[in-house]
């Protein structure tokens, strides 16, 4: 049986864009004809794809990079290059993307099919025949492919569940989901003998069928990390319901009202929304427990092992999760937290040092050979155009401060 994994880092890069071409037409007569230099291809992007039928994050343990195709350069007689494939990731559904660096989280797969574009291809080099102008007869330039954006993303994922199961560990969470539905977890007569979420469907009848997840068993301090807590508390944020179970013969010999007491402060302290939900407290295993202990309990309770009262427990969640499923919104694309930042904007990094940021200027610069005049020409009018003088006399530059635009430089002279 494959590995349950719910956490991964992935990589990915857009594909380079292909290159402009330099080219002049050479047809019979004409001994010095306009430019025909062709457009390179865009890169292709990275899209992480929400799948239902992606069970982890299994497949990126040991393959954490990928990378979309590169677009193809330009040619002459106006041939321009191929678009490079974009690649398709297939994720989990409840998948959260977050920057692997920054911890900021960038976007939420919830549903089947919503799409997130992780890594932009780059755009392709434009020939030089579209740099020909009334000012410019024989562009002897053309931009160069740009490089597809690359970053590290840490994925986490958070099992789509209708029913979390949350209880302490060996507290018949695993019994229950295994004897209601075609689950197969593991079970002993031991602490912590789940050690990873499983999922269950139960089928009451033709009409009525939701899903239970096993969450492994919850400990005092789990909302600080203790037992593994904080990374077990993320699979029940999506769930609909609630089922607390309490064990009635506790190997610890804590009371089954303390149980629930130290389970509702773990999930307030993670998550204080979760004691919103709609909640079911069931105690377990009385084929076990003592009669005395049985009657001091006034709740719902069951086992599992001799199916008493499983089937009133099942009822009443079926009823809980159909309540959830009529109130709660309806379903969205992808949810993504941070746009990214547009237009162009000035750094101050010191006295005399300024550094401009936004893809339009960046991009000016990245295709563009700034050994040739020509293009140092087009790459001064590009400035003027999006108004970087303004900018950066507004930001206080003087002559002869230095200006970075990614790995470029120059020393600026006031219009």
């Amino acid at each position: 049986m494959s590995a349950f994994v719910d956490e991964a880092q992935l990589n990915v890069r857009g594909g380079d864009g292909g290159s402009g071409c330099v080219s002049f037409r050479r047809e019979g007569p004409v001994v010095n004809g306009g430019p025909n230099g062709g457009d390179g291809g865009n890169g292709g992007s990275v899209w992480l794809v929400a799948d239902r039928n992606v069970a982890s994050l299994l497949a990126f343990r040991d393959h954490p990079h990928r990378r979309a195709q590169d677009g193809v350069s330009g040619m002459g007689k106006d041939l321009h290059g191929r678009r490079g494939e974009e690649l398709l990731i297939s994720v989990p559904e409840g998948t959260v993307v977050k920057d692997m660096y920054t911890g900021d989280s960038l976007a939420d797969l919830a549903q089947h099919g919503s799409r997130w574009l992780a890594a932009q291809g780059g755009e392709g080099g434009r020939g030089n025949a579209r740099f020909l102008s009334n000012r410019r007869r024989a562009p002897k330039f053309a931009e160069q492919g740009e490089h597809g954006f690359e970053r590290w993303l840490k994925l986490e994922m958070k099992l789509m569940a209708d029913v979390a199961l949350v209880g302490f560990p060996n507290a018949g969470k695993s019994t229950f989901i295994s004897s209601v539905s075609a689950a197969k977890p593991k079970i002993a007569n031991y602490p912590f003998t789940t050690l990873e979420p499983h999922l269950g469907v139960v089928r009451l009848n033709n009409t009525t069928e939701f899903v239970i997840a096993d969450i492994p068993g919850i400990i005092e301090g789990a909302s600080e990390g203790k037992g593994l807590g904080d990374q077990f508390l993320r699979h029940i944020e999506r769930a609909r319901v609630l089922c607390v179970l309490v064990d009635l013969v506790s190997m610890e010999e804590i009371s089954p009202k303390e149980q629930e007491e130290v389970l509702l402060r773990e999930l307030k302290a993670y998550q204080p929304e979760l004691l919103d939900r709609p909640r079911l407290v069931i105690a377990t295993k009385t084929d076990s427990a003592p009669g005395e202990v049985i009657d001091a309990w006034r709740g719902d309770k069951m086992s599992a092992v001799t199916g008493d009262g499983v089937r009133e427990v099942l009822n009443k969640l079926a009823v809980l999760v159909a309540d959830a499923r009529t109130t709660e919104p309806p379903p969205q694309g992808p949810v993504t937290f941070r746009p990214e930042p547009q237009g162009t904007r000035v750094e101050r990094i010191s006295a005399n040092e300024f550094r401009l940021h936004g893809r339009d200027i960046e991009r000016s610069i990245a295709l563009n050979d700034v050994t040739n005049a020509d293009a140092l020409n087009y790459i001064d009018d590009r400035m003027g155009r999006l108004g970087v003088p303004r900018l950066l006399a507004r930001a206080g530059a003087t002559q002869g401060a230095v200006i970075w635009i990614g790995t470029f430089s120059f020393n600026y002279t006031p219009e």
